[in-house]
């Protein structure tokens, strides 16, 4: 039956990252990181693309309004949710411009850009990690097994072991959630 088929790998590939030492310190590490970025008055950002965009946005949503209890908002914005300037952006200049562009009007040096993209290779995604990196903004990856184009940009990479869209997309939030998790228990607890 397909149901329990796709909750069956969806709980093999959760399984793996369970057991992948790697993977666990990578999510430790970018959660330590997030906290002295906000403990040093910073922000957060996300970015993605369809799916991946409804992702960060979710993700977003978790730090600047409330997880697990009722505490003050986290300075966090998903670069997307502004369709106005992003069909402008993408009209004017193009669609691999309009994460880039907010990373140089948002972003500083101390913050923490977080892009998800299954496959690594979202042009738009990849240059707004190069614009970060050239602010002095820490580049977290969120993908799929190889990493993509993304792996050579990212000071994080948390590359989910499949090439499966859905159950990498699953992953991501998992990954997400625990990430939040850790930031808000660490600054609110």
């Amino acid at each position: 039956m397909r149901i329990k088929q796709s909750i069956e790998q969806s709980i093999q590939l959760k399984q793996e990252i369970l057991a992948n030492g790697q993977i666990l310190k990578t999510i430790e590490d970018v959660a330590n990181a997030c906290i002295l970025t906000y403990k040093g008055d910073g922000k957060v950002l996300f970015c993605g693309n369809g799916g991946s965009a409804a992702d960060a946005q979710h993700l977003s949503a978790e730090l600047s309004g409330r997880f697990y209890f009722d505490r003050e908002p986290l300075n966090s914005e998903a670069l997307h949710v502004n369709t106005s300037y992003l069909t402008a952006v993408a009209n004017d200049y193009s669609y691999d411009e309009v994460y880039s562009r907010l990373v140089k009007a948002m972003g500083k040096k101390g913050d923490v850009l977080i892009g998800l993209s299954t496959s690594g290779n979202s042009g738009n995604v990849v240059k707004a990690f190069k614009t970060a990196k050239g602010l002095g903004i820490l580049t977290v990856g969120f993908t799929g097994n190889s990493g993509g184009e993304m792996k050579n940009v990212s000071d994080f990479l948390v590359n989910v072991p499949s090439t499966d869209t859905p159950r990498i997309q699953e992953s991501h939030i998992l990954i997400g959630h625990i990430i939040c998790e850790l930031i808000e228990t660490a600054l609110f607890q």
